[in-house]
């Protein structure tokens, strides 16, 4: 779709936009038209992509710098995302992980993890909702992982979240049946995005027949969103994986997952000084993570 002019054009907010999946989607939004609000910590990156859009494409693209694990920032964009009438589609794709055992990890840091991958998808939906149902009208994206599809030793705090994710967006589903409200849960596997080098986590074990581009993921993703699928797990690799996890026994999905996490994922982490407490402050890995999806 060619770029619209501006009362015209459709307008889509994007969290987590200055890289991987969730640069992906503002790129090939931008493409076919939309108006863009993009979302992450990191200003020059947001910029940077800001500019080369309106200059490839033509639209209107508002930059908003936030770290949406502080409550300051999250209720400012909940107020810009409310007070939006057009907002036509919301993507809540900003995210980070922690990996290694759950025991030996910051609890600070852990917090913030639910903060940012599930406590921000539920306030700025919220957010969102009443003016999409006003005009009959919307689509919310999560961004959800793979993760939540089966257990997730190692990433335990990330797996149970992606899990919430889930499960909120397809009961989100079921409540605005007939309402003109489209919501997708976006599962996405091994993806080449910024989530496990900040991470300090050495993936390069994995086979590559694994892993996804985020343009991919991002075509996919809104190929079934049109399609009318609910939950989308791209990649013939990952539906797969995603079948298999569903055939066999939790309690026997969940050791292989540790065998494999174990020995593929292993964590490198900065210089430690014993283990990592409550009350330490994220690690700089980590910080830089949030707005990895």
């Amino acid at each position: 779709m060619s770029a619209r002019s501006k009362n015209r054009a459709r307008r889509a907010l994007v969290t987590g936009a200055s890289a991987g999946i969730g640069a992906a989607f503002a790129e090939r939004l931008a493409r076919d038209g939309w108006e863009l609000c993009v979302v992450a910590r990191r200003r020059q990156r947001l910029e940077k992509m800001a500019r080369r859009l309106r200059g490839e494409h033509g639209v209107d693209v508002e930059v908003m710098v936030a770290d949406l694990t502080d409550g300051r920032a999250l209720r400012r964009l909940e107020g810009r995302i409310a007070d939006d009438e057009r907002l036509e589609l919301l993507i809540n794709n900003a995210g980070f992980a922690d990996f290694g055992h759950f025991v030996d990890l910051e609890r600070d840091v852990q917090e913030s993890e639910i903060q940012l991958d599930v406590i921000a998808v539920v306030r700025l939906t919220h957010a969102a909702l009443p003016s999409m149902l006003k005009r009959r009208h919307g689509t919310i994206i999560n961004v959800s992982s793979l993760a939540a599809l089966t257990p997730g030793p190692n990433y335990a705090v990330y797996s149970g979240c992606k899990s919430f994710i889930n499960t909120f967006t397809e009961a989100l589903h079921f409540e605005l049946v007939g309402t003109g409200i489209r919501l997708q849960a976006l599962c996405p596997g091994l993806t080449r995005t910024e989530i496990f080098t900040t991470a300090h986590a050495d993936v390069s074990a994995l086979p590559s027949f694994l892993w996804m581009e985020p343009h991919a993921v991002v075509d996919e993703s809104l190929a079934a969103l049109e399609s009318g699928d609910l939950v989308c797990v791209p990649g013939l690799a990952n539906q797969t994986l995603s079948s298999l996890s569903r055939m066999v026994p939790k309690e026997f999905a969940g050791r292989i997952a540790n065998f494999l996490g174990e020995r593929a994922i292993m964590t490198k982490p900065a210089k430690k000084e014993g283990k990592r407490r409550s009350g330490k402050k994220p690690s700089r890995s980590a910080r830089q993570a949030r707005d990895a999806s």
